[in-house]
């Protein structure tokens, strides 16, 4: 290369007064008072000048900064604006780098603390790594639009409806997600891919209950193995599954069970724990549990952890029952609606659900607690009872 385009040297560059040196070709180095240094190359593409800066000296040293402004040269000489061509390379790079399985997986770790357990359970996520990631994961969160999310929940829109919802939910938290990271993406996509997906024609269809009627016969008919006897405690306390297969013995006090509010479904504030009176049926149970405890755990899966979310209705199905555990919860809340004159707050209690807004729970301070003794009472001997339970005396308003 001619002498004309490599005017500067190292030495040269260390003695240089503040100003603008030019090491030819259009590079040049522009020397601030304080002493740093800028490299900066002058071009003219498409007969308009341009300046873009190569980066500070020494950090860029004089070798590098030639380096760059010859690439940039040979730009300009493809007929590119470099620039331009610049930012749509970095751009390039950023989707290439913000993959939307790494972007879903940072807004499932930033949301943990709002979920139960922590989300340990990946429910929250499973929606996404079941039916988006698979198919957009790889995809750049940038280039996702609207006609990739159709594509990808189509096959389940109107067959898993519930599903597909949950999908389409996360997926709208993702974006968001990544619009607060400073990534350009669509937050409107998702909208935009609902309408192009239609209403859902799929009916929610309620978990298939045991007519309460009909819970005795079925209980009495239970055993005592270890996933009986869990079966049977679920049906007297009215527990969801999760809480109850993962019942610590410690948890249990007299007649009292505490489930930890990290384990209740719906609770975020993680500040109140919720509990359970335990009917002397329900003790009984409890006591014959025990001799399967292990690891402080009252139901232990046969080599470790607890046992498994389908191994009570693995236990139903074997008998051909289309019903499911979790409806024993709708079993025993029509019970108290139509079996005893339970007022409506204490039996949603029963089953824990929680009652009006979260400015009525902070004033409404309390679990009624004995008058659910009472009822979970009377509905133990239902259960141990062959009479029918129109012939008991409804509970005595409190």
């Amino acid at each position: 290369m001619s002498r004309a385009t490599n005017r500067l040297s190292a030495s040269t560059i260390k003695h240089a007064p503040a100003g603008k040196h030019a090491d030819g070709g259009g590079l040049w180095l522009v020397k601030r008072p304080d002493g740093g240094a800028q490299w900066v190359l002058r071009v003219t593409p498409h007969g308009r000048r341009r300046e873009m800066g190569l980066g500070a000296y020494p950090d860029v040293s004089l070798k590098e900064a030639r380096a760059s402004a010859e690439q940039w040269r040979a730009t300009v000489r493809q007929g590119l604006d470099p620039i331009k061509e610049r930012e749509r390379q970095r751009r390039e790079a950023a989707r290439n780098i913000h993959k939307l399985t790494d972007i879903a997986l940072d807004a499932f770790e930033s949301r943990k603390a709002e979920l139960k357990g922590d989300g340990k359970a990946g429910r929250w996520f499973s929606p996404l790594e079941l039916h988006v990631l698979p198919k957009l994961g790889q995809v750049p969160v940038a280039d996702i639009d609207q006609k990739d999310i159709r594509d990808t929940l189509a096959p389940i829109w109107h067959t898993k409806a519930a599903t597909a919802d949950k999908a389409m939910s996360r997926l709208s938290i993702v974006m968001r997600h990544a619009a607060a990271l400073g990534l350009e993406v669509d937050l409107q996509a998702t909208e935009k891919a609902k309408a192009l997906l239609g209403k859902q024609r799929h009916k929610v269809t309620n978990v298939p209950a045991v007519p309460w009627q009909d819970v005795p016969e079925f209980y009495q008919s239970l055993g005592d193995s270890i996933t009986e006897l869990a079966l049977r405690l679920l049906i007297l306390t009215g527990a969801r599954s999760g809480p109850l297969r993962n019942l610590h013995v410690d948890q249990i006090d007299g007649d009292v069970w505490t489930i930890p509010a990290d384990a209740m479904k719906g609770r975020r504030d993680a500040t109140k724990d919720f509990r359970i009176p335990l009917s002397a049926e329900a003790q009984r149970v409890i006591a014959e549990a025990r001799k399967f405890a292990r690891d402080g755990l009252l139901f232990p899966g046969a080599k470790r952890g607890v046992i498994s979310d389908m191994t009570m209705t693995a236990l139903m199905d074997r008998r051909g029952m289309k019903e499911r555990p979790h409806g024993f919860r709708t079993s025993l809340r029509v019970w108290l609606a139509e079996a005893t004159n339970a007022p409506h707050d204490v039996a949603e209690m029963c089953i824990s659900h929680m009652v009006g807004s979260k400015t009525v729970q902070a004033y409404k301070r309390t679990d009624f607690l004995e008058q659910r003794r009472a009822l979970m009472e009377r509905w133990g001997d239902f259960l141990n009872s062959s009479e029918s339970v129109l012939t008991l005396k409804p509970l005595r308003s409190r």
